[in-house]
């Protein structure tokens, strides 16, 4: 690897990735592992592989599509329970978003959608589901701040998981330095109205935009602490992984 790329390009690029809707193909790769699970103090380790890929509309708009494709390994939670090892289920939006902010503010909303690709029962919910889904945020100088939110309803029933109707909500804030370093502070909190359950994940991470030969990548590492979880849930974890970038 080289060392990180210089100037402006390079810390507007990381400035780009701080922003869920920007007119930027990237293919992150993220990794999460979490510990503390069921009675057995289990561990899973999740990588999303997560493509966002924007689309012009006219002179005025952009369609960003964001899509999560989990693959999961989750270990044997008590006595009896196997571990499992596969697909969980995608998650894909849909951003509407204007080109230029409005009074300040990167704008965007559309519709969610989530698709039964899970492959073993503890990682699916054999369920078909859909919602609204929107983002504010501004960037001022160094600084990204702002939340992305949407919630989703199933739309067909399983005779195994229980319906899924959930929110999740994502504040989050940043500094990009002209170094092209980052670090971001968030939570990824989801609440469960069919189970009445918050899960409160707060992740602080470091991000790196470097170059390997022409390509930039931004590479990323950092911790998390569960605030609030499931009886059974998780208690920490860290989170790691690189994201491809392919400037237009």
């Amino acid at each position: 690897p080289q060392s990180a790329p210089t100037g402006s390009n390079a810390e507007e690029l990381a400035k780009k990735l701080a922003n869920p809707v920007a007119s930027l193909i990237s293919v992150p790769f993220q990794f999460n592992l979490d510990t503390g699970l069921g009675p057995k103090n289990a561990e899973r380790l999740t990588l999303n592989i997560q493509p966002v890929i924007p689309f012009s509309i006219g002179e005025d708009w952009n369609l960003v599509t964001r899509t999560i494709v989990p693959v999961i390994y989750q270990g044997s939670l008590a006595d009896g329970i196997d571990s499992e090892f596969g697909l969980g289920d995608t998650i894909q939006s849909f951003f509407f978003s204007p080109k230029e902010p409005v009074g300040g503010w990167i704008l965007a909303a559309g519709p969610v959608a989530l698709w039964p690709t899970g492959t073993e029962p503890a990682l699916r919910s054999e369920q078909v589901g859909f919602g609204p889904t929107g983002l504010a945020l501004r960037q001022d100088e160094g600084w990204t701040y702002g939340v992305l939110a949407n919630h989703i309803w199933s739309v067909t029933e399983s005779d195994d998981h229980p319906d899924v109707n959930a929110t999740f909500l994502q504040p989050f804030i940043g500094y990009t330095w002209p170094s092209a370093t980052t670090i971001t502070l968030n939570t990824e909190s989801s609440y469960d109205w069919t189970g009445e359950q918050w899960t409160v994940p707060i992740n602080l991470i470091l991000s790196q935009l470097i170059k390997i030969g022409d390509q930039p990548v931004q590479l990323f590492v950092g911790g998390r602490a569960y605030a609030e979880a499931p009886g059974d849930g998780p208690e920490w974890g860290v989170r790691f992984g690189f994201t491809l970038l392919f400037p237009r």
